[in-house]
């Protein structure tokens, strides 16, 4: 385990890690469709997440041409229309949007304030580059640099969206503490030569025991009282 000092930049991911992906888009499903059942809303927010995910893995694997985030949201929320029996157009535009306006953890603003005291702060997101202000704008967080995946047209976990995070941080990627609640993220982190922390959250993808990462946390508030005291603290396995 090695000291807080040779971390010099924390990277954050935002889905998932600091703003509560599924809530947010319940929530404007029910708005878009207010007269739907629990069961329906959850049905289409998993096909929404689902549509997503399978989009930009087809991109990755060169099985369709980079888009970003904006034109895969619009997507899955035509695809949500058709199902919900949403016609007006205003609605179904709105409902694309509803990935930029996500409700950030009850732990995210306050933990990155207390971090952002002592370390360079940034996002490193697949959100768009137009998505990701506004989704920062509406969850209330605070960067110092806050960047993109469509940068370098890719999307996580690709070696480049990580190599865009360490360039930008100006320090070897041993230096670079990577932050998620995504398991598969901090691999791919981890295999660009950056310093993985995990937190946990409701819906994130929990390391196995097979993964070494530098440290394992509850929640926000605990990663930086770890950080902030000197040293980041492995959980347990």
């Amino acid at each position: 385990m090695r000291g807080i000092r040779d971390i010099e930049v924390v990277v954050f991911d935002v889905l998932g890690t600091l703003v509560d992906e599924s809530s947010g888009l319940r929530a404007a499903m029910r708005e878009a469709a207010p007269a739907s059942d629990e069961a329906a809303v959850d049905e289409w927010v998993s096909l929404w997440q689902q549509h997503g995910e399978r989009e930009q893995r087809r991109i990755q694997q060169g099985h369709r041409p980079y888009a970003n985030t904006e034109i895969i949201d619009a997507e899955a929320a035509r695809h949500i229309a058709e199902r919900a029996g949403i016609t007006d157009p205003a609605a179904v535009a709105r409902l694309a949007t509803a990935g930029q306006r996500l409700p950030p953890w009850d732990d995210s603003v306050a933990g990155l304030e207390q971090l952002a005291r002592r370390f360079p702060v940034v996002g490193l997101s697949n959100a768009s580059r137009t998505a990701l202000p506004r989704l920062n704008a509406h969850a209330g967080l605070r960067w110092h640099q806050a960047l993109s995946a469509e940068t370098v047209h890719a999307y996580k976990p690709a070696p480049e969206v990580y190599r865009l995070a360490v360039d930008t941080a100006g320090c070897p990627p041993e230096r670079v503490l990577m932050v998620a609640t995504h398991a598969w993220d901090l691999r791919g982190a981890q295999a660009a030569g950056m310093r993985t922390a995990y937190v946990r959250r409701p819906a994130g993808d929990p390391p196995t025991s097979s993964d070494a990462f530098d440290g394992r946390f509850e929640g926000l508030d605990q990663l930086a009282d770890a950080l902030t005291a000197g040293q980041v603290a492995s959980g347990p396995p």
